[in-house]
């Protein structure tokens, strides 16, 4: 690896960098005066398999195509959470030849943004109990408490927990970090300013008239703020190819937005000419929250889109039948097309996949006037994506579309994603949902973006129907404000928050050996 100041010099970056030992660095956003606006590039991918598309993969060898064309490309990704990657994921830094290094220390704790981002949620938290315990003069009442605890660790002990306070028991469960709304405070946030509105904004609980209470009624922002100091400054590393890549944030998009920072990708458009961010899971999450809240907050407009898929997962989605499989991809290319028409379909390719299964996959997409191409990034690097950054220069203009308007009611927003993009039939509403839905109209805190938190296995809300499922009907369980991140969380199916650990976790393949980490790959 190249020292990350040479790095940083490689975009302009030297004062503005904070340097965490000699392969990684904060970027101090506050020091930058470039003005410049690059072009964005976002990359999604079909519904996730338990073979993995190699999303992040692309991603990393887009970014070393493009540099080695001779364009002054920049990375934004999201940082990795430790559930994963002790659990059955694995890290979530690329793989063969495409990867951001120091894999192992940003799988592992990086530069503590994830560790800033839990204590800031529990001591928010803490606060509240300690209110409570001092008298409780805003009368909040302890069953309706709506900001919990977080840990970034999978533990399903923690899924269902009971608070012991002076004259009162309540439930609670914790989340991961990654499902904190700090953590998606913290990707949406544009400055300090911003960061503390936001967090003052943010719903702690209601009281017993039935009020909704903010963040900063218990005067703790101040102090969440200088937890928060560091973790809000872009984290820049580079490619095994010595390429730059900003990695900041990690919210999931199965239940938050599932996007790197604004800051990171702002900070990425202003030092190079293109930014390459990837969207979490398949279009149906990541990508429809990137165009729908990230993009809407902040006036980012891809030029292009890469929709990424393999033989593989398109064989999985047709029970081993590809051309069956092929309607799920279909339907990701119609989740698209909702917000832009400017797609270019990227085939990550293996080394068992025949010349005739790839056909099938070129014709179905050419058919449609989408460009499609191959990447072996992972097998070769920077010159396995040359075909996809050559495409992706063909594109200057952006195109982009919101899918609703914000003052719309909540219903219609709901009904917009669920049954016009969906595909299904049936919106049911369980009476805990109907509660919030009045509750947050009485209150007018109803007029903000829709985030969808369902399985990322299916565009249903139920894992087992593959392909591309139409007609069904789904319920809508729950619904949560996220009041300082700045959108409302409909919560389908059976969502965990808190994940438990599988029956043989990745965390059995980790180990210090000859003072080297090994197995978080």
């Amino acid at each position: 690896m190249k020292n990350i100041a040479s790095i940083g010099k490689k975009i302009g970056l030297s004062k503005e960098l904070e340097l965490y030992g000699k392969d990684m660095a904060k970027i101090d956003f506050t020091k930058l005066n470039n003005n410049q606006e690059g072009k964005l590039i976002l990359v999604t991918a079909t519904s996730p398999t338990p073979y993995g598309e190699g999303k992040t993969t692309i991603s990393i060898g887009l970014l070393d195509s493009l540099n080695k064309l001779g364009v002054k490309a920049i990375a934004s990704l999201r940082e990795p959470s430790l559930g994963p990657v002790f659990g059955m994921k694995g890290g979530a830094t690329g793989g063969g030849k495409s990867t951001i290094e120091p894999s192992t220390e940003i799988n592992l704790h990086f530069t503590g943004d994830f560790h800033a981002i839990t204590a800031a949620n529990n001591l928010l938290c803490a606060a509240i109990d300690n209110h409570i315990h001092q008298g409780n003069s805003l009368q909040i009442d302890p069953n309706r408490i709506m900001f919990n605890r977080c840990l970034d660790v999978n533990d399903r002990a923690l899924k269902d927990i009971t608070i012991h306070g002076k004259d009162y028991e309540r439930k609670e469960s914790f989340s991961i970090t990654a499902a904190s709304e700090i953590m998606a405070i913290i990707c949406l946030a544009k400055d300090y300013d911003d960061l503390r509105n936001r967090l003052d904004s943010i719903l702690i609980a209601y009281d017993l008239k039935g009020k909704p209470l903010f963040a900063k009624t218990l005067s703790i922002t101040g102090a969440i703020l200088a937890l928060l100091k560091n973790a809000l400054k872009p984290n820049l590393v580079q490619t095994a190819y010595g390429n730059p890549v900003i990695v900041h944030g990690g919210p999931f998009a199965n239940i938050a937005h599932g996007c790197s920072s604004y800051l990171a990708t702002s900070t990425a458009l202003k030092l190079g000419d293109y930014c390459i961010t990837e969207a979490g899971f398949g279009s149906d999450l990541g990508a429809l929250k990137f165009f729908d809240i990230k993009c809407r907050k902040n006036n980012l407009r891809p030029a292009v889109t890469v929709l990424v898929t393999t033989i593989r997962a398109l064989k999985y989605n047709g029970n081993e039948d590809l051309k069956e499989g092929l309607s799920n991809l279909q339907a990701h290319i119609d989740i698209l097309n909702n917000f832009t028409k400017k797609i270019i379909v990227c085939l990550n390719k293996f080394n068992e996949d025949l010349e005739e299964e790839i056909n099938i996959v070129k014709d179905f997409v050419e058919k449609q006037d989408i460009p499609f191409t191959i990447s072996t990034s992972y097998i070769e690097g920077e010159k396995g994506s040359i075909e996809l950054a050559k495409k992706v220069l063909e594109y200057d203009e952006v195109s982009y579309r919101e899918i609703y308007n914000i003052e719309d009611k909540l219903e219609d927003k709901i009904n917009r994603i669920i049954k016009d993009i969906y595909k299904a039939s049936k919106i049911e509403y369980s009476q805990k949902a109907l509660d919030i839905i009045k509750l947050l109209k009485d209150n007018n805190l109803d007029k903000l973006p829709i985030c969808i938190a369902k399985t990322q296995y299916s565009i249903s809300d139920n894992k087992d129907c593959l392909g591309y499922p139409k007609n069904y009907d789904v319920t809508v369980k729950n619904i949560k404000l996220y009041n300082g991140a700045g959108f409302i969380t409909i919560y389908l199916g059976n969502i965990i928050t808190m994940p438990g650990l599988n029956k043989e976790p990745n965390y059995k393949k980790i180990d210090l050996i000859n003072n080297e980490i090994i197995g978080v790959k």
